[in-house]
């Protein structure tokens, strides 16, 4: 789940795509934050070309944020894994109410989940709580299989967690920051 120091806010547009303008309502959880209406217009700017016809992985799914506008803008298939009930149900039901038939919303741990059995994915969304370690843990696990040849990675985090070293071949293709949040699309090759 994604973390801050305050409840998110009431509502989400999607960016773009099949949905584009439609809002869906974010659960109130504390330590819910949801990537920001701009990044996530940034960073779906950036995968355009490669984002129709994508299989996702969105870990660390939230409100879904990221998932919903992956199916919007043509993702195939986008699994979002939330560990905490409340939101992972409020994820459902936005896709139900959408006609997202492509989000699978699993309810578990990041990190259990990527114990299991691999699949490749084209696409993979990795915004961890803010105040954990685990952008430095999640990168290396997902090397056993979860990535598919190319695959791009969407990393968020706090300022100054963006120098954690990445795994070889992988190569930084664009970083910024907006407010408190820094974030990059790294290509593996």
């Amino acid at each position: 789940m994604r973390s801050s120091r305050k409840p998110s806010p009431g509502t989400l547009r999607i960016i773009g795509g099949k949905w584009r303008g439609r809002k869906f309502e974010v659960c109130d959880q504390v330590g819910l934050r949801p990537t920001p209406d701009r990044v996530r217009e940034t960073l779906f700017n950036w995968l355009q070309q490669t984002i129709v016809g994508a299989r996702c992985l969105d870990l660390f799914a939230g409100s879904g944020a990221l998932a919903l506008e992956a199916e919007s803008r043509g993702a195939v298939e986008v699994v979002a894994v939330e560990q905490n009930a409340a939101v992972n149900r409020a994820l459902r039901n936005t896709a139900t109410r959408l006609g997202a038939t492509g989000v699978v919303a699993l309810q578990s741990d990041a990190l259990a989940f990527l114990a299991g059995s691999p699949r490749p994915f084209d696409v993979v969304f990795v915004d961890p709580p803010f105040d954990s370690d685990l952008l430095t843990r999640v990168p290396e696990l997902l090397e056993r299989g979860w990535l598919a040849r190319p695959a791009w990675v969407y990393l968020e985090c706090a300022p100054g967690q963006d120098e954690a070293p990445l795994p070889k071949g992988w190569t930084i293709l664009r970083h910024k920051r907006a407010g408190d949040v820094v974030y990059r699309l790294v290509k593996r090759t």
